[in-house]
């Protein structure tokens, strides 16, 4: 029995859902917040001129120097009294983006949280190891509000300790373990090595805060032995990680859509691009009352995945994250975003997943690609030679640019517990 999918069992129901949501949310936005108000009715808009779905391009954009302005308590839109919590993104640069939340607000979170283990199929005797970072930010407390409201067993291990990461494996027996894919790839290595694949009960991978490559789910799969890898995605100014999460099928994340509005635009000219394209990930809440997010840019990229799932979830598709707007690299006049090369990397047999891009700028005034992209694991280094000529060969093909490729050993490059870094820009340095 499902417990935790929406009630409305058509698009059409699903569609008068988004509508009654989107006008709460700007009656609520509008007169809740002066910076929301202020906003609005710079853009002549008014929470009556909501009529339909379409309105929602009257209303302005939300960006996140909006809640780097209104820091430490951005765009709130209830009394003092009514936060029950606070948490905030995991940015390095500037102020942090710090959210606040209001008891239905967590209650909300749980709920579509719990929606993410059921639609993995989960049961209620599933043990499920939480690995990722707790405290201020959203991750942790994330995975484990919802794998309660679920109802199955919680292991709140954090991030790190692979010690006990791999103790609490074979010791609980869980049978699902939630981090990012870079953590995912360090249990999985570290399993093989110690030799204890045949001691552990995992089943299923939950992964997301950062962009996976086949290549890396490819080699989680094969190390750890699970049937399914999972994305979820999430960020703090939505709540938290839990606002989607693909089926078993895995032919595209399902998304909430009764608790968010998501379009795809075009980063340049914000409009609508065609169902299928790539684009920027837009939002805007139905029902969150702290903090509602109106037309949030993300700068996540995605697009959406047209027709219906196998599964008949009437939910709608987006693909996984593809990268972000702002991680795009500009090298001797190219636009590349790193997925471009995981995409390379992931169809080129002998190579492992892991890979760095270094740019530097020479002497004579030009830009200088070094890409280092490590072996697949027992891959024969006589074979180097051959594997640089075709991911060079590749990369002027599909990116129209030069890289000189080093191939080096399997484990050579670093590993993380939480987000790889993957591009190394000293231009500027």
């Amino acid at each position: 029995m499902q417990r935790f999918m929406p009630t409305v069992k058509t698009v059409e129901e699903l569609k008068a859902l988004q509508l009654e949501g989107l006008k709460w949310t700007v009656n609520h936005a509008y007169f809740g917040s002066r910076a929301y108000r202020e906003k609005m009715e710079k853009a002549h808009v008014r929470p009556e001129d909501i009529r339909g779905l379409e309105d929602i391009k009257k209303l302005p954009f939300t960006t996140a120097q909006d809640l780097q302005d209104g820091y430490p308590f951005p765009l709130l839109s209830v009394p003092f009294e009514r936060v029950v919590r606070i948490h905030a993104s995991s940015g390095t640069t500037g102020k942090r983006k710090v959210l606040s939340y209001t008891k239905k607000d967590i209650q909300d979170w749980a709920h579509f949280f719990a929606r993410c283990y059921e639609m993995a199929e989960l049961t209620l005797l599933d043990r499920v190891q939480i690995a990722v970072g707790y405290g201020i930010w959203t991750a942790g407390v994330g995975f484990q509000l919802g794998c309660e409201e679920f109802g199955a067993m919680a292991i709140p291990v954090g991030p790190g300790n692979l010690d006990m990461q791999c103790q609490f494996l074979v010791d609980f027996q869980s049978t699902v373990l939630c981090c990012t894919a870079s953590m995912a790839l360090l249990m999985a290595e570290e399993v093989h090595k110690r030799g204890i694949r045949d001691q552990i009960a995992l089943k299923k991978v939950i992964f997301g805060s950062e962009r996976s490559s086949d290549a890396m789910r490819k080699r989680i799969k094969e190390l750890l032995g699970v049937e399914h890898l999972f994305d979820i995605p999430g960020m703090t100014e939505l709540y938290g990680p839990g606002t989607g999460l693909d089926c078993v099928y895995h032919t595209g994340i399902h998304y909430w859509a009764d608790y968010y509005i998501l379009e795809i635009l075009d980063p340049e000219t914000l409009e609508p691009v065609p169902e299928g394209e790539i684009g920027e990930m837009v939002v805007t809440t139905l029902k969150k009352e702290a903090v509602p997010l109106i037309r949030y840019r993300t700068r996540d990229l995605t697009r959406l995945i047209p027709g219906q799932c196998p599964c008949g979830s009437i939910l709608p598709r987006h693909d996984r994250i593809l990268g972000r707007s702002d991680d795009m690299i500009i090298f001797r006049a190219v636009n590349i975003y790193p997925g471009q090369i995981d995409h390379i990397i992931s169809h080129i047999s002998g190579l492992g997943s892991e890979y760095q891009i270094i740019l530097d700028r020479g002497e004579d005034g030009k830009d200088y690609m070094t890409l280092k992209v490590e072996r697949e694991m027992g891959m024969d280094p006589s074979k180097d030679m051959e594997l640089k000529r075709r991911v060079e060969e590749e990369i002027k093909k599909q990116i129209l640019v030069s890289a000189a490729v080093e191939i080096v050993d399997y484990g050579a490059l670093p590993r993380t517990d939480r987000k790889s870094k993957r591009v190394f820009d000293n231009r500027g340095i």
